[in-house]
């Protein structure tokens, strides 16, 4: 009973802290071009945060080990570095993007 118990409270856990991609307006696409200042390669997803020419946004980007498995380690995420995301906006978080693609020195990953 206990281990039962345990695994749904887990469970539970895990699925609060994933959020649904229908917060995001998928009919609009961004592209956002700036300076990384900030990253976190970690579950459930990874992130930058973006400098653009008006503003910071957090960008979500995809599971570290999806990631990994597409060609994107940590290190290409470096804090200084030049991205290029493309993405959908927030509804209601004017700095959030999730991103389809991003792209660090001429290198373009998919990460949806």
């Amino acid at each position: 009973m206990k281990r039962w118990f345990l695994l749904a409270a887990l469970v539970a856990t895990t699925a609060s802290a994933h959020h649904g991609w229908s917060e995001y307006n998928a009919d609009k696409p961004l592209t956002l071009a700036g300076t990384i200042e900030e990253s976190g390669y970690m579950q459930p997803h990874g992130f930058v945060r973006l400098k653009t020419a008006d503003k910071t946004w957090l960008v979500v980007l995809a599971p570290p080990s999806r990631m990994e498995n597409r060609g994107l380690p940590k290190e290409n995420l470096a804090v200084g570095g030049q991205a290029t995301v493309v993405g959908y906006a927030h509804r209601s978080k004017a700095d959030e993007l999730r991103a389809e693609r991003i792209t660090i020195k001429d290198k373009t990953t998919e990460l949806r």
